[in-house]
């Protein structure tokens, strides 16, 4: 469910709501319903089948539509592009395998500082490269936004309403048709904003194409077409999800199917190290929309990142530092006026001072009522928008038709909208004393300047004035309006109202509070508004707090990505690890028969196995460790066999590589089904003991399963293995994936236990729904 019309969106900030979340931008981009097929573990519960019947797919639906419980007969949905498919988990632990051992210790002084310099290379190519993109992309907005307005302005300025309306309302439909139609045929996965992609992916959730080059392409273009197509979005969110993209790239070293590939960036094949690139990238993005580095690094930390250490602090800043300093070469060589109409509108590339603020102790009771409101409001919006998503799906569903229909009838009814509101209100003077020149275009356009006394220039207000981002009016609009009601209380100005307003409905609706405070305080260059931001902020996320979760959280969940939460519902202590996993387990000898090995690949899509040895190879059976799925394909595709069911002399370092269990890109995976062996071939053993993780991370099946989920979220587990109380039984008795932690996995084997579910201090649905 892609909330909006193509892959723009607005973050959080000072200026607009994300795309995902923005009021008038219905779900019109392809979907790709992806189901956690549980493939994380051997002993995963429910739903092996990637396709489903058509029966689990209704169910899959109305799980999604109407927000109900449903039982471990259903997996996990998950709108990611255009069809189903398998969500995995990441691996963020190191395997510790004899080949694994012999190339660590084979590294000298030298490997090990190339490692760390290409490290901090990386970053600078992220951050470079981000910056490029936020640079591409404002510059191909203020032009073709430009361009539009001028030719609608000199119409109006003629009295030609009628053909400036027309003008107007074409060129914003044939925008959103190209970012719709790249969306929908090309990139699905560009569509929204994408911070809740790149949110569960930080958490460990692993979704296809949602960082390949196409998506990161789609991004940008459609992210220009769709912010200067008038709609209520913006660039922030998109730039998030573009230096996400970008870093993930770099990460794998490049990309194969286009031919983009380099060797020495192939050092970084594993989870661990993407994660800190795309952390780095999605934090480059803030910085790149607003040019504030160091919000940049606070977004990342506080809204997309599960797991952070100072070490990834330093990275992410030194990216950001990268992304200001380009941005700021890029837009000096813009000024010698080589770019066309960059830099006349301001958008989000802000070159702003401030005014002088001064305010008293009799000022704080209107602050704290706009703060309180804000809150209000910004609940009231997540709300509301939980039930537009969910009605924007069902019209998504019915095919892509649908969905052009859709982009195309919100396109028609915001131009009106934008064109026709202005004329109920009536204009008024110019100021007389005013230095700027009068911000009004005729008495209507896309330019949201259409009462001449509003603003005037030496006020705060015209800091998100000079853009031309929609959204941003309809946040600084709620505080202005309070000081116009209360502002007789108040000595504040009300530009500074409308600045608070701002960051009162983004506290409310986002809960995001450092990051907020430190882009508003970077934007307008003054650190006297900062004990008044930090006190709206902290009551807006408080009052919204009491209502419901904030909007990323609610993206997350429309989505339905397994998403894991940083704490234990009091429901889990009830609960041992025993409870809820579930079988049959499937283990592998330590010299397995190549037969029984890709038999078992082919009826389950587990990623984990363990493998346990038995007599003669130990006394009793005994758990050697875990070898993982892809590990297993490499094995049969080498077909470095044996012919009997003894131990192999032979080192397995001479014929296996690190770079052939390399991890591939996100979203790419090997397939059982391309690997060809013959009726021989099938007779013969393999010996898994080199290749398999021997200490892999495990807990006694008594342990309460909130224990475990903190263990689990913590280090960044994939697989978690069971072990028995006493000796008398198997070595393993299951294995604990994400699935397993799910709510609808839990809850779904223990239904009694649905009325004792954790909830926050809180109104929950029903005051929303009482009051209406």
């Amino acid at each position: 469910m892609s909330m909006a019309v193509g892959p723009a969106g607005d973050l959080p900030g000072t200026t607009a709501l994300p795309s995902d979340v923005a009021p008038a931008v219905p779900a019109v981009a392809d979907e790709h319903i992806c189901v956690d097929v549980s493939r994380d573990g051997a002993a995963a519960g429910a739903g092996e089948d990637g396709s489903g019947d058509e029966e689990q797919r209704r169910n899959q639906r109305r799980f999604l539509l109407g927000g109900q419980l449903q039982s471990n007969a259903t997996s996990q949905v998950a709108l990611v592009g255009t069809d189903f498919c398998p969500i995995e988990s990441l691996d963020y632990e190191l395997i510790e395998n004899d080949v694994f051992k012999q190339d660590w210790r084979a590294q000298g002084r030298g490997h090990i500082l190339r490692y760390f310099a290409l490290k901090w290379a990386l970053c600078f190519l992220v951050g470079a490269l981000t910056a490029a993109a936020a640079f591409v992309a404002n510059l191909g907005v203020e032009n073709v936004a430009g361009a539009k307005f001028v030719v609608t302005s000199n119409r109006m300025f003629a009295r030609r309403f009628e053909s400036a309306f027309l003008v107007f309302l074409f060129s914003n439909l044939l925008l959103t048709m190209f970012a719709t139609v790249l969306t929908v045929y090309v990139a699905p996965a560009a569509a929204g904003s994408g911070i809740p992609e790149v949110k569960a992916y930080l958490n460990g959730v692993d979704a296809p194409n949602i960082f390949c080059f196409k998506t990161l392409v789609v991004k940008v273009v459609g992210c220009i077409a769709a912010v200067s197509s008038s709609l209520h979005v913006g660039k922030a969110g998109p730039l998030v999800h573009t230096g996400a993209c970008i870093a993930s790239i770099l990460g794998q070293g490049g990309s194969r199917k286009y031919r983009m590939t380099c060797k020495w960036l192939r050092h970084f094949k594993n989870d661990r190290d993407r994660r800190d690139l795309v952390t780095c990238g999605a934090g480059a993005g803030i910085a790149g929309a607003f040019r504030a580095p160091v919000a940049g690094v606070l977004f990342a930390l506080e809204t997309v990142s599960s797991r952070w250490r100072s070490a990834l602090l330093w990275r992410a800043f030194f990216t950001t530092a990268v992304v200001a300093v380009v941005l700021r070469a890029l837009i000096d060589i813009c000024k010698r006026g080589r770019c066309g109409l960059f830099g006349k509108g301001g958008l989000i590339m802000f070159d702003v001072t401030s005014g002088y603020v001064n305010y008293h102790v009799i000022d704080l009771p209107p602050v704290i009522t706009l703060a309180v409101f804000g809150g209000v409001l910004g609940s009231l919006y997540n709300f509301f928008l939980d039930k537009v998503l969910r009605l924007y799906n069902v019209i998504n569903e019915k095919g892509r038709t649908y969905r052009l229909l859709l982009a195309a009838t919100v396109s028609v009814c915001t131009s009106c909208c934008l064109f026709g509101l202005p004329w109920l209100a009536a204009c008024k003077p110019c100021p007389a004393d005013s230095r700027e020149a009068c911000p009004s275009i005729g008495r209507s356009g896309n330019f949201k300047k259409f009462q001449c006394p509003m603003h005037n220039y030496n006020d705060l207000a015209s800091l998100f004035f000079n853009t031309n981002d929609d959204t941003i009016r309809n946040l600084y609009t709620y505080g202005r309006l309070v000081g116009m009601l209360i502002g007789s209380q108040s000595t504040l100005d009300h530009g500074l109202f409308a600045v608070l307003g701002s960051a009162a409905l983004l506290g409310g609706s986002m809960r995001m509070t450092v990051s907020v405070c430190v882009v508003i305080l970077e934007l307008t260059n003054n650190l006297l508004m900062l004990p008044l931001v930090m006190l709206v902020l902290i009551i807006s996320k408080t009052v919204a707090d009491a209502f419901n979760a904030n909007v990323y959280d609610l993206l997350v969940k429309l989505k339905g990505f397994p998403f894991l939460e940083g704490h234990a519902e009091p429901y889990m202590r009830q609960l041992s690890v025993s409870d809820v996993v579930t079988g049959p387990l499937q283990t592998f000898n330590g010299i397995e028969k190549v037969g029984r090995i890709v038999d078992t690949l082919k009826a389950t899509d587990h990623n984990g196995f363990p493998v346990v040895d038995e007599p003669p190879f130990s006394d009793t059976p005994l758990l050697y460790g875990l070898v993982l799925r892809s590990h297993l394909l490499v094995l049969l595709r080498k077909k470095e066999f044996i012919s009997s069911s003894t131990a192999s002399a032979s080192d397995a370092s001479k014929h296996f590589s690190p770079e052939d269990f390399a991890k591939r890109g996100s979203g790419k995976h090997d397939r059982i089904e391309d690997i060809e062996l013959t009726a021989e071939e099938l007779e013969m053993f393999v010996d898994l003991h080199p290749f398999t993780n021997t200490s892999p991370y495990t807990v006694v099946e008594t342990m309460s399963l909130a224990k475990a989920l903190i263990l689990f979220r913590e280090v960044g587990l994939r697989h978690l293995l069971v072990l028995p109380k006493t000796s008398k039984r198997a070595p393993v008795v299951g294995i604990l994936t994400r699935h397993d932690f799910m709510p609808e996995h839990v809850l779904g084997l223990h239904p009694y236990l649905f009325k004792s579910r954790w909830k926050k201090v809180r109104f929950g649905k029903t005051a929303f729904s009482n009051f209406f």
